[in-house]
């Protein structure tokens, strides 16, 4: 009985400690790491760091030695052609390009996503749909009217991982900018697992999320006939 009551009362003592401090909390399921980089590569631009920051998190949960399946390499996941195009655009070497390398990630990725801004006339979403589908990609659906090219309309675009994408990185933006009051640079608040236990609830959600609109969406088309 007494260890029943101890630890109902650790659990209460938490659930206050949280209601008080749940930014300070919710901060170590979201960190941020490599601020003095972020923070070199888009203090020269209309960047948010906070944007790239959020990117990062998705792209490779700050994982600089993140390769996916395909060959997308770093903190930014850029593909080694993307990268090499970017270089040569910066005049930089591109023999012995080091994509694992924060720094050279984080620079070729943030003038990569600034460009794709500018291409597509200052629209997030879009630029942030061509970074994960590609530049190509994105334009035809615009072209073609399968997809209005906003957020309203995400459902629209044709690869699911591109919808998903696009959900998630605003959404832990979102998160960013909430948690840490918009502030850059943000204080350091972390615990080693909690953010690995953060990003999969996250993902998680969105999936789950995702399928819920699909079955909302099927169910509409059915009633409709």
């Amino acid at each position: 009985m007494r260890l029943r009551w101890n630890l109902l009362s650790i659990l209460i003592m938490l659930i206050v400690i949280f209601l008080l401090n749940w930014q300070v909390v919710l901060r170590w399921f979201y960190p941020i790491r490599y601020v003095g980089e972020i923070s070199a590569h888009t203090q020269a631009t209309p960047l948010d760091p906070y944007l790239v920051a959020a990117l990062i998190r998705v792209e490779s949960n700050f994982q600089p030695d993140a390769c996916s399946l395909k060959g997308a390499t770093g903190l930014m996941q850029l593909m080694p052609e993307t990268a090499e195009w970017v270089a040569g655009r910066l005049g930089l070497e591109i023999a012995g390009l080091d994509l694992i390398d924060p720094d050279t990630n984080i620079r070729l990725g943030t003038w990569y996503l600034m460009m794709l801004l500018e291409e597509f006339g200052g629209n997030l979403v879009v630029a942030l749909a061509a970074y994960n589908g590609g530049r190509g990609n994105v334009a035809r659906w615009l072209a073609e009217q399968r997809w209005n090219g906003r957020l309203d309309g995400v459902n629209d675009i044709p690869f699911l991982e591109t919808r998903l994408y696009v959900q998630r990185v605003l959404g832990v933006y979102t998160w960013y900018v909430r948690l840490y009051r918009g502030v850059w640079p943000p204080p350091v608040t972390e615990l080693l697992f909690l953010p690995n236990i953060g990003r999969h609830i996250e993902s998680w959600w969105h999936r789950g999320k995702q399928i819920l609109e699909r079955y909302r969406h099927l169910l509409g088309s059915v009633s409709s006939r």
